[in-house]
């Protein structure tokens, strides 16, 4: 499997996200930097964590404006996977690729510590590696992770099944207490219709070594692989 991450001045977890896409596929993945005007043919492309240009304005709005960006929209109109994590999923949204936006924390606060998030569905190229309903211990580190969308939105990404993940307490279950930043219907992360563009919140890339804190993010990498190799 062939891959490419997107690097902007401000990121900072793209070396993570090389070393979980190294170890599932064992190809390193091609770093672009947002200046470039081409992403190279590859199997997936990822918008990596971190805080593009500063956060400033809006988190990822400056980012949605990079020279690469046209490319990366091109090429995932085109069918090819793209992946946002945490300010990667802000990025998405930003761009249009995904529904909804990504706002402050209802808490006002930054939130950095493990979160259970449970697989909405398994039938897509980024959740094959899982279970449906399987539950998660995945870290967040953000200050804006609130998902929003308006009730019509809500309702349509619920009825096409492009819901990926929700935040769960420790029993599981979808609450106020598991929700970490006030997210709509508790959504962690959400699909474009096809299945083709996923965004999500919390970091796989941080929990594939069971010697820093767990392996539940490796069957996102795993499942990558076997669908995209």
């Amino acid at each position: 499997m062939k891959s490419a991450i997107i690097v902007f001045p401000g990121t900072n977890r793209e070396r993570d996200m090389a070393i979980a896409l190294e170890k599932a596929s064992g190809t390193a993945p091609f770093m672009v930097w947002h200046k470039d005007s081409e992403i190279p043919d590859v199997d997936l492309i990822v918008v990596p964590g971190g805080f593009s240009y500063g956060d400033y304005l809006r988190a990822g709005a400056m980012a949605a404006h990079s020279p690469v960006l046209r490319s990366l929209k091109e090429k995932a109109n085109k069918g090819t996977p793209v992946m946002g994590v945490c300010n990667g999923f802000q990025v998405l949204t930003e761009t249009g690729l995904l529904p909804g936006v990504l706002m402050r924390n209802a808490g006002l606060k930054f939130i950095c510590r493990n979160v259970g998030m449970k697989v909405e569905t398994s039938q897509s190229l980024f959740t094959g590696g899982y279970e449906d309903g399987q539950v998660l211990s995945i870290p967040v580190a953000h200050n804006d992770g609130n998902y929003f969308a308006d009730s019509e939105t809500l309702d349509r990404i619920e009825q096409n099944g492009q819901v990926a993940f929700r935040y769960v307490d420790d029993d599981g279950a979808m609450t106020e207490a598991g929700n970490p930043n006030g997210s709509a219907r508790n959504i962690a992360g959400v699909f474009n219709k096809e299945k083709t563009v996923l965004g999500f919140m919390p970091h796989p890339e941080n929990a594939i070594d069971s010697a820093v804190g767990g392996t539940d993010g490796r069957g996102l990498f795993d499942g990558l692989v076997r669908a995209l190799s």
